[in-house]
């Protein structure tokens, strides 16, 4: 059994379908690229397995457990499946160290000297103790979702899910927050991924799967993927992003 099972979901905005029946396995420790054209649902899917999106149909388990449909315990579900966005999402009005005590305290009932002892060490590790008291105003773009990444660290999920968390940043802050990832990815957190980033999933990714008309369309090792797929709409994909340079 994997450790997220994705069965045939489907999901319409209106008459617009963006999934008709999409499938994905990820195993535990995978990391798992997901790519496609914008529109194609790739932040959505995310943003289903966080509970944050409702499907219409097919349903989505973690070990086992169903985490789509009612009955679902949301806060739950969250402490589980933890998920980034590319807007940081931070709260301005509290500092580096408050945003990422706020969760552990408030939902899993640590103590303050054990949620802040948890941060310190987090913020520690990506190079950011010294801004614990600051205020995220007062940090760059990449330091803002580094430390949204700590946050979500935090809760200690089984499961990241990032949505596009380099595509807000300016060419040169990209590196730090990916060096995040990588490190996390070498210690064998369970993820899943959309993103641009196309060299950066190869580099990581243990499968990509490249999303298209509602459904999975390709998926399969990076070196498969990227460097010899089998669909035409895949290599047409990738034909432009290598025309933008991005590949």
């Amino acid at each position: 059994m994997a450790m997220i099972e994705i069965r045939d979901i489907h999901k319409t905005y209106g008459t617009f379908d963006v999934f008709k029946g999409l499938t994905i396995d990820v195993e535990e420790h995978q990391v798992v690229c997901l790519i496609g054209p914008s529109g194609c649902g790739k932040s959505t899917l995310l943003r289903t397995m966080n509970g944050l999106e409702k499907i219409q149909q097919g349903e989505i388990r973690i070990h086992g457990d169903r985490m789509t449909g009612p009955g679902v315990d949301l806060n739950a579900l969250r402490r589980d499946v933890g998920i980034v966005f590319q807007s940081y999402n931070l709260f301005p009005h509290m500092t580096v160290l408050q945003n990422v005590t706020l969760a552990p305290i408030r939902v899993l009932g640590q103590s303050h000297d054990e949620a802040e002892d948890t941060a310190m060490r987090l913020l520690t590790r990506i190079g950011l103790a010294h801004k614990a008291k600051e205020y995220p105003d007062r940090l760059s773009g990449g330091q803002q979702q580094r430390v949204a990444i700590v946050r979500a660290l935090a809760m200690g999920p089984r499961v990241m899910l990032l949505d596009e968390i380099t595509a807000a940043l300016d060419p040169e802050l990209v590196s730090e927050v990916l060096n995040i990832v990588r490190d996390l990815a070498t210690e064998g957190m369970t993820m899943l991924l959309a993103t641009h980033e196309m060299g950066f999933a190869r580099e990581v990714a243990s499968k990509i799967c490249f999303l298209c008309d509602g459904k999975v369309h390709e998926e399969g090792p990076p070196e498969q993927i990227l460097g010899d797929p089998l669909e035409e709409r895949t290599r047409s994909f990738l034909q432009r992003i290598i025309e933008a340079g991005r590949l």
